[in-house]
């Protein structure tokens, strides 16, 4: 599952799962200009070598941006990529270190890491201008809340209807939603576990939506 920003010309896109290409082609994301990564989890960064077409066309590396422990994890998972000696072809990636609260810029876009916990894992999520994407969240601190004030947009995780570990539900994203006060918010990261988007569109508050692939926010 990933996410796009787009202004102007530019794109960067959060995170990288295991359908990456087919996002990237559906999408017709022709450009990229950064990769923000969330986290490490497997199903946001299993596609990373799919970058590789990004550099052939573009001629150069991709900036990957992501938390120290998140990096070195793709450095040991992606190891042909960072070789002394790589192989023709590899993907090219600069890995960039971010922290938490500290704001940082690709190309014109800035970007602000959002902390979050997935479960007891500390992740981040982004905020650009006045939208945040928040994904994989169990629960946010009075420091994350700070970070999330004038929103128009928040696009926020809500995996299933009932309790999980190290997820959000449907009832605590709403509790979420109404509690950061964005002017609209997307649910994304549902699983099948809820009925039919046409009968659970019902079940929302005014001003709150079901993300569809490709939607726009």
């Amino acid at each position: 599952m990933s996410a796009e920003f787009r202004q102007g010309g530019q794109s960067v896109v959060v995170d990288a799962g295991p359908d990456f290409r087919q996002q990237m082609l559906s999408n017709r994301i022709a450009r990229l200009d950064g990769l923000l990564l969330t986290h490490e989890h497997n199903d946001h960064v299993a596609g990373l070598d799919d970058l590789r077409p990004f550099c052939f066309k573009q001629k150069s590396s991709i900036d990957v941006f992501g938390l120290p422990r998140v990096l070195t994890e793709i450095k040991k998972r992606f190891a042909y990529a960072f070789s002394d000696n790589p192989y023709p072809g590899v993907p090219r990636l600069e890995l960039q270190e971010i922290q938490p609260g500290v704001a940082f810029k690709v190309g014109d876009m800035e970007f602000l890491p959002i902390p979050v916990l997935h479960g007891k894992l500390p992740i981040v999520g982004y905020r650009c201008e006045d939208v945040a994407y928040l994904t994989d969240v169990k629960t946010l601190s009075e420091e994350a809340y700070g970070m999330l004030g004038g929103l128009r947009r928040l696009v926020i995780s809500a995996l299933q209807p009932k309790a999980h570990h190290s997820h959000l539900t449907l009832e605590d994203a709403l509790l979420e939603i109404e509690k950061i006060g964005a002017e609209k918010s997307v649910l994304t990261h549902l699983s099948h576990n809820f009925p039919p988007t046409a009968d659970l569109v019902h079940q929302l508050p005014a001003g709150v939506e079901i993300g569809v692939d490709g939607g726009w926010v």
